[in-house]
This record gives C-alpha cells, sequence and structure tokens, in this order.
C-alpha cells in the first residue's frame, strides 16, 4: 500500500486555487491572501497547509525547509502558526489602510512596535556560499535564517512587511476600484494610472459593466 503524506491528504481535502501575486510587492500580496476573485471568498492560509503552500508558491521559505518542518512538527502546531500569521495581517491591513495614499514619517513608528517585536525573534547569520550565474561561478555573501519552530515562518513574513514599510512609498498604495474587491496593490504604472487589481477580475468587469450601462442610456 502506498503510503500518504500529510501534505497530499490535507490538499485533497482542502484544494485551493494558486494564490493571487498581482500586487507587484510580497507584503500587499500577503493581505491579498484572503479574497474574493470570483463569488466565493478564500484564505488561503485559512489553515497550517494554505500557510506553507502560500509561502512555497511566494518563494518566502525553501521547499526543503518547509518538508523538514513538516516532518518533525506536532499535530495542530502549523495551524496555530497560521491563526498567528492572520493576526498578523489583519493587523498590517489596519495600518497600511490608514496611510495608504502618503508617504510615511517617523511618527508611524510608534505603530509598527508589533512587527518589531517579531522581528526580534529571528535567528539569522550570514554564510559565504559558492554560487553559479550563468557562465560565472565564485563566492557570495548571503543571509540564512535557522529554523527551530513553525512558528520561525512567520519571519520572512515579517522582513517583507519591513522592508516595504521602510522602502514602499505609501503614496503609491491603493485599494482596487473594483467595487466589490478588497485587492490592494502597489501602483508603480507610468503616470500611477493603475486603478484595478488585475485587468483580467475588475477592469473588464468594469469594462462590462459600463458597456451595458451604455446600451441603456442608448434605449
Amino acid at each position: 500500500m502506498t503510503k500518504t503524506s500529510h501534505r497530499e491528504i490535507a490538499q485533497t481535502a482542502s484544494p485551493r486555487p494558486p494564490a493571487i501575486f498581482i500586487a507587484d510587492a510580497l507584503s500587499l500580496d500577503f493581505l491579498n491572501s484572503v479574497a474574493t476573485p470570483l463569488d466565493t471568498e478564500i484564505d488561503w492560509i485559512d489553515d497550517g497547509e494554505g500557510l506553507l503552500a502560500w509561502l512555497e508558491q511566494a518563494k518566502l521559505v525553501p521547499a526543503e525547509t518547509l518538508e523538514t518542518l513538516r516532518a518533525r512538527a506536532m499535530p495542530g502546531e502549523f495551524d496555530n502558526v497560521a491563526a498567528q500569521a492572520r493576526s498578523l495581517r489583519e493587523w498590517f491591513r489596519g495600518f497600511v489602510r490608514q496611510r495608504k495614499g502618503r508617504p510615511l514619517t517617523s511618527a508611524d513608528l510608534s505603530e509598527l512596535e508589533p512587527l518589531n517585536r517579531l522581528l526580534e525573534r529571528d535567528e539569522g547569520f550570514g554564510r559565504i556560499v559558492a554560487h553559479d550565474h550563468g557562465r560565472a561561478s565564485g563566492l557570495e555573501f548571503r543571509t540564512m535564517r535557522r529554523w527551530r519552530s513553525p512558528e520561525a515562518l512567520l519571519l520572512p513574513i515579517g522582513e517583507a512587511l519591513a522592508k516595504f514599510v521602510c522602502e514602499e512609498d505609501f503614496s503609491n498604495v491603493k485599494a482596487c476600484e473594483g467595487p466589490a474587491c478588497t485587492l490592494m496593490f502597489a501602483d508603480h504604472t507610468r503616470g500611477r494610472a493603475r486603478r484595478w487589481c488585475s485587468m483580467a477580475i475588475c477592469g473588464n468587469r468594469a469594462k462590462q459593466s459600463a458597456h451595458r450601462h451604455r446600451l441603456k442610456m442608448q434605449q
């Protein structure tokens, strides 16, 4: 009899479409990990296996690291971490929504204390490793991380959020103009003219709605 892994059981029991990465900013993609792309809300990190899948798709954690943590985790550990990730997501959503459309200042720092407390848990270290980029090979310095427990999976998320608040101009942060859409994105287009999370989703819906309105006005 072929042994079925915990991951395969979870994926069979709770299939999910691929996560959405349309924000042009990984931290906003994290906020977009709960959305209603069609008619039903999907939370890509509603349990532990969902969180692991999202981290792998986001390329925040190496696949081999996820498998190692899976093999030694206690039952329910990943679900607990997923609950913490959802709390972090909703806290950061409130921070972003209150400040989108304007640059951050040092006055906003006090509100970021929960994120700084998360970052303090990190056990990062540097290592010299070999690299092979095309025809060139040599050595490079790379930042590594000790993955001592499933809770360490929150650290690369926290790092992405921290880099976002320090490097992104919040004037570029927008919410999709779709009436029922909850997705957010960083508008890096020329002229900052982006209005929709995706032309394939809300952009087309807006075009169809405008077309129906024009037809109605012509009648």
